[in-house]
């Protein structure tokens, strides 16, 4: 039986991490949201490649689940300090689409309809791109979590896009379809192992499993960054000399990753290796001058990083009208 999560028992999940004492007044500059919406997608170039941002939506999850390992009230003084709502992080959901060479390359599926009623947004935010996503010819999936790949499936539970080349890092695979899975985690946590296993077998996705360094197209590349799940995997775009890394999850907030990579969140599952990967790709790409995209970084996600004293910071790219 398919196991749907609500947005009820994801934030039940998120609950029981540890909460922060609210203060009485809310962040300043907190925007609204416009009547009828705002574009979800972003274009720019880099090198010769066309590369597209689409957003899936957003996600709304307690701040309780940031920084679990550190101090609460340093959290929430650096939430507010930085004019962050104390209660809830409005999360963006930005997914990289790419146009290199011949490939048409897809970075993570979204949610679908199978997850928070405020995400899966992206198939019509690639069609209002210009982006036929039937002409997709590669999808690349960072990790196996509701929000990166519950979208896979369309509703006749078969692949919903059926003829590109699907891959998943290989230590990925083997965690979640090991047998027994769903039995050795915990209630809340038993439907993520059911949707990831069901989103992996979905009909029509033949998985080519990859792991550190693996080639996807000429120019594409994934690296391993393990921590927030066991194969996680980011996606390197390189041409002309110019290099972006899609991160997925392996930094989740453009903020307090950058000013406190030793903290890591609830929803990290090796808060430790979380850590070490998180400082490997901070100090990899403010060396190489590298851009990067945060998939849950305000959209469209994509800057730089810059040594900052001890430290580092998230620096957004410029837009550039066409």
């Amino acid at each position: 039986m398919l196991l749907r999560p609500t947005r009820r028992s994801f934030l039940k999940t998120a609950a029981a991490m540890p909460t922060l004492a609210l203060p009485a007044t809310s962040a300043l500059a907190d925007l609204g949201a416009p009547e009828g919406g705002n574009p979800g997608y972003f274009h720019f170039t880099l090198g010769d490649a066309k590369v597209t941002v689409v957003s899936d939506g957003h996600l709304s999850l307690p701040t309780g689940g940031l920084g679990i390992n550190a101090d609460v009230a340093e959290v929430q003084a650096f939430l507010a300090a930085h004019f962050l709502n104390p209660e809830f992080s409005y999360s963006h959901t930005n997914h990289l689409y790419i146009e290199i060479g011949d490939a048409k390359l897809l970075v993570d599926v979204g949610s679908g309809n199978r997850f928070m009623d405020t995400a899966g947004r992206q198939w019509s935010n690639l069609e209002a791109a210009g982006i036929d996503p039937m002409e997709i010819t590669h999808v690349v999936i960072t990790h196996a979590h509701p929000d990166h790949i519950w979208g896979i499936r369309d509703d006749f539970d078969e692949a919903i896009i059926p003829d590109a080349a699907y891959f998943l890092g290989e230590a990925e695979h083997a965690y979640w379809m090991q047998d027994g899975l769903a039995s050795q985690v915990s209630e809340d946590m038993q439907q993520f192992v059911v949707g990831a296993q069901n989103s992996i077998n979905v009909d029509g996705a033949d998985w080519d499993l990859v792991s550190d360094g693996a080639e996807i197209v000429p120019g594409v590349r994934v690296i391993g960054t393990p921590g927030h799940t066991p194969g996680h995997l980011s996606v390197v775009v390189e041409s002309n000399g110019q290099q972006l890394i899609a991160l997925g999850d392996s930094m989740t907030h453009a903020y307090l990753n950058f000013a406190h990579p030793d903290w890591f969140n609830g929803t990290d599952m090796d808060g430790d290796q979380t850590v070490a990967t998180r400082k490997r790709l901070l100090d990899m790409a403010a060396a190489d001058r590298m851009a990067v995209l945060g998939y849950h970084f305000p959209f469209p996600g994509v800057g730089h990083v810059m040594r900052d004293g001890d430290g580092h910071s998230f620096v957004p790219a410029l837009w550039q009208f066409g």
